[in-house]
């Protein structure tokens, strides 16, 4: 569900109110902490690490996009064709292998911090890429394909100027639905010392501090519903435009 845009600037609103001053909302949460706990989380800033948490997640989603997308249009070209059921395979290897596993194999190899978060991460974004880019360049309307190669486009001009300019309202979807998953999952990267809000969470379960599991909960949520609604938008906008110089086309 797509919200009003009154209720979006509500809640970013108050997002970035809460991670520039989180003292100011502790009445909320205190009745959730224990007798002598504090409300809101004192050993890190909020607001640092909702930034290095949306960093860890821009990163890994860009780096699984770029090969992600070179992927698909390998595989969708003739000569990488046959290749398409590999790549399916080896795209589907990161949503079948568990996050938790991922880091445990790659710690020893890249040690503790963001390096293996980040593995995990792109792993786990590669698949719902994968599968729009190769759907948005698969169903591109022949005649459009057809009207370029009549233009004399070289194949490389053809996917430049048209394929992938016609595809990247499904590409973006693929990507939307990656940072978004990728968003909630980084929480995990805090279990080998990554700077997320995982943190909060961690500390929290540890603590026995509901407060704590609340607001680094509620933090990712809204970050993640913002986002979601944010590319839901860029979606439509360059869907939106890229219809109207089709219109434009056909009637000039």
């Amino acid at each position: 569900m797509r919200w009003p845009l009154t209720i979006r600037l509500v809640v970013l609103a108050l997002l970035v109110a809460f991670l520039v001053a989180p003292q100011s909302f502790a009445f909320l949460l205190q009745p959730l902490a224990k007798t002598g706990q504090p409300a809101i989380y004192d050993r890190g800033s909020l607001w640092g690490l909702a930034l290095s948490h949306l960093a860890v997640t821009f990163v890994a989603t860009a780096l699984a996009t770029v090969v992600a997308l070179g992927l698909a249009i390998f595989v969708t070209r003739p000569f990488g064709a046959e290749f398409l059921p590999l790549s399916r395979s080896l795209a589907n290897i990161g949503q079948t292998f568990p996050p938790v596993a991922v880091l445990a194999l790659t710690v020893p190899v890249l040690g503790f911090g963001t390096a293996p978060t980040l593995v995990a991460l792109f792993l786990y974004a590669l698949l719902p890429i994968f599968e729009n880019a190769v759907t948005g360049l698969t169903t591109l309307p022949p005649t459009v394909i057809e009207a370029a190669r009549g233009m004399g486009m070289t194949g490389l001009q053809r996917l430049v100027r048209v394929e992938l300019p016609l595809a990247l309202p499904v590409i973006l979807g693929g990507v939307r639905l990656a940072f978004v998953i990728s968003l909630a999952t980084a929480t995990i990267g805090s279990t080998v010392a990554a700077r997320t809000l995982g943190e909060v969470i961690i500390a929290g379960l540890t603590a026995s501090n509901t407060a704590f599991v609340m607001q680094g909960g509620l933090i990712v949520a809204a970050l993640a519903v913002l986002v979601h609604d944010a590319l839901t938008g860029l979606e439509r906008l360059i869907a939106g435009r890229i219809r109207g110089r089709s219109s434009l086309r056909q009637t000039g």
